[in-house]
């Protein structure tokens, strides 16, 4: 999914304290990007409000990450190619209505449509007929996508346009997720107050205050929540967020603030978290300006990953809650899932004279200095960006080489990056939509993918992946992946900076609290009391 803000707000006004609202917990949040469309959301914070008041096909086990059947009775396929959709019965969204085929039929040829814009379109391209409806160039040709076919209430059926073998393991991200009469009848009513299938409600929304959400008494799901609601507060500053959980005004905090990281144990003693989780930090770089696409380009991004001293950063301002990258996935994948320790190579490395002659070789720095590009909207960034930049600076000797380029808020910086007006590297931090090798590489790589903002592309990078979501034998299309992921290596495609364990911090009213390996907490199994 997934651009990571990680981190959040300030501000306040509006609800009750954490101690007078009864089963309620509040936890801290920032205000997304976009109204919450389950295909047009693409960042953390509305993926967690949408986690919450969704469930589709597949749900990923908030333990292991395996994606298990929640409204599909069973998937079926004999070719990885077509295959057919059953669901459970009994399940109906929370104005009523039941969910049926139809249901998601409807969801995805809407995600999918040009004419709805949508910024999760791309997870639909492998079924067939999304060229039609969502063409390259020129008008769509079609209303729906010939790959997706509904039998009857509970049936339905997907061909895609290639094989993809890992296909069903995706359907449990939420732009898979269906969608009620509602949402066509009156879009603007139901993005002022979205109606779902999932454990909670959205009970109201003030943009830059908070967003309240109500346990859903009949949801019909395994997983119903465990306490009355959650309010999610918004904060303009992490540190912010932690002042206010240690004065009691505020319940949880999801990413604690590198400030406080050498404080948190004694503050919160076991109310502290920290885990593994499948997010990557990296730069990335806007392929669309001349500077970055030309001769020489590769060996200053290969220079600028080796003046990053990532070791140095992740211990002193992380205190060991990050981990030097070495390949563009996560640790949490596992070796058979794809993670491949040590890809990067040499380049993920510190050498000062190294970085020093490959910057010289290709041509030096466009304009003579580079400008990390953040949003400003947590401390937490400044802090690593101004050490990136001090690394940087003191390999090349020149202490103007790197500078910070903060953009006020995560939605600004987002606008920015994903409609390609930025000039120089810029942060790009990825939390998995699904446990997949596949997703930290094509969503981000793959030329016009939904998440390539930089606009790289390379044909061989394409073709490997393509081969790779066609393999049906595990082993062999991880070892496919990971020669794409190569590709993505020998072009410096991206740097790798750390892989993100999860945080988080709370009050003595909760209990029970966990992360899942996406590091958003498990909020339907808090207890409150």
């Amino acid at each position: 999914m997934t651009a990571v803000a990680l981190a959040a707000t300030g501000c306040g006004g509006g609800s009750d304290s954490a101690g007078a609202s009864g089963a309620v917990l509040s936890s801290s949040w920032t205000d997304p990007q976009n109204p919450l469309e389950p295909a047009n959301t693409n960042e953390v914070q509305g993926g967690k409000v949408l986690s919450m008041i969704f469930r589709g096909l597949k749900q990923y086990d908030p333990r292991t990450g395996e994606a298990k059947n929640m409204l599909a009775e069973r998937i079926e396929t004999s070719d990885s190619r077509r295959y057919t959709v059953t669901l459970k019965d009994g399940w109906t969204f929370s104005d009523g209505e039941k969910v049926t085929a139809k249901s998601f039929v409807d969801a995805w040829n809407y995600g999918a449509s040009l004419r709805n814009n949508q910024k999760n379109a791309y997870f639909f391209s492998y079924i067939e007929g999304y060229d039609k409806v969502h063409p390259a160039r020129g008008e769509q040709s079609a209303e729906t996508m010939s790959g997706l076919r509904t039998v009857d209430d509970r049936t339905f059926t997907v061909t895609l346009s290639q094989k993809f073998s890992g296909f069903p393991d995706t359907l449990g991200y939420n732009a898979f997720v269906p969608l009620p009469r509602a949402f066509y009848d009156d879009r603007a009513g139901w993005l002022a107050k979205p109606v779902g299938n999932g454990p909670y409600t959205v009970e109201s929304y003030t943009k830059g205050s908070e967003m309240r959400l109500t346990k859903w008494g009949d949801y019909p799901g395994p997983d119903a929540a465990r306490n009355d609601g959650v309010t999610l507060k918004v904060y303009t500053d992490n540190n912010t967020a932690y002042t206010d959980l240690m004065a009691g005004n505020l319940d949880l905090v999801d990413d604690v603030p590198a400030q406080q990281l050498k404080n948190v144990r004694g503050d919160l003693g076991d109310r502290y978290l920290n885990t593994p989780a499948g997010i990557i930090q990296t730069l990335a770089f806007p392929y669309y300006d001349k500077n970055w696409n030309k001769a020489g380009s590769v060996k200053v991004r290969q220079g600028l990953s080796r003046a990053i001293d990532r070791r140095q950063i992740t211990e002193t301002i992380f205190q060991k809650t990050r981990t030097p990258a070495t390949d563009w996935t996560s640790p949490v994948l596992g070796a058979e899932g794809g993670y491949k320790a040590g890809l990067c190579g040499a380049w993920c490395e510190y050498d000062a004279a190294a970085a020093k002659k490959l910057i010289k070789e290709g041509g030096g720095l466009p304009g003579g200095q580079v400008k990390i590009t953040y949003n400003a909207d947590t401390g937490s960034h400044k802090l690593w960006v101004d050490a990136v930049c001090n690394s940087i600076n003191n390999a090349l000797g020149n202490d103007r080489a790197c500078v910070g380029n903060p953009i006020g808020t995560f939605a600004d910086f987002r606008s920015k990056s994903t409609t390609q007006k930025l000039s120089g590297p810029f942060r790009a931090g990825w939390q998995m939509d699904y446990p997949l090798t596949q997703n930290f590489l094509q969503p981000l790589y793959y030329t016009n993918a939904s998440s390539n903002d930089g606009k790289w592309s390379s044909p061989e990078f394409d073709r490997l992946v393509d081969r790779a979501n066609a393999e049906t034998d595990p082993a062999r299309s991880v070892r496919m992946f990971q020669q794409a992921e190569e590709v993505v290596r020998d072009q410096m495609a991206a740097i790798p900076l750390w892989y993100q364990n999860g945080s988080a911090g709370w009050s003595q009213r909760l209990s029970n609290v966990t992360l899942n390996p996406f590091s958003v907490p498990v909020y339907d199994q808090i207890k409150v009391g």
